[in-house]
């Protein structure tokens, strides 16, 4: 297989690793989770708000 034929590519492969949905998804630090379940896993994590 030539790596141009590789169709994986772009935001629908990525998906909230909770819920599953690709949209609103925090990549940052690699987290990939989405930015409603972010929300209610902060705190857990170890991120605090200010």
């Amino acid at each position: 297989m030539r790596p141009y034929e590789d169709k994986r590519k772009g935001r629908g492969t990525r998906r909230c690793r909770i819920c599953g949905t690709s949209r609103g998804l925090i990549r940052r630090y690699s987290l990939n989770i989405c930015r409603r379940c972010f929300r209610e896993v902060a705190r857990e994590i170890g991120f605090e708000k200010y």
